[in-house]
């Protein structure tokens, strides 16, 4: 006795695993898309530390060698 296109894949519980398949797929490309997304590279500088920009800012002239000593420390407690 043959079923021809509704054979047991398609008439009893067969389409609950198609359908396990589909979902399976679909929702690894929609990780795949989220993580590309969330961790490629956008181009920019990476972002500046705090000590950096204290740094930066006692090179230009803005602090004084007591302000500059006193944020550093500050920053070494954190």
């Amino acid at each position: 006795m043959s079923h021809y296109y509704w054979n047991d894949w398609y008439f009893g519980w067969g389409w609950f695993l198609w359908f396990a398949v589909f979902m399976l797929i679909f929702s690894s490309f929609g990780n795949w898309g989220y993580t590309y997304r969330a961790h490629r590279n956008y181009g920019l500088q990476p972002r500046k530390q705090a000590l950096d920009i204290l740094n930066e800012r006692y090179a230009r002239g803005d602090i004084q060698l007591a302000e500059y000593n006193a944020m550093k420390s500050e920053m070494a407690k954190i």
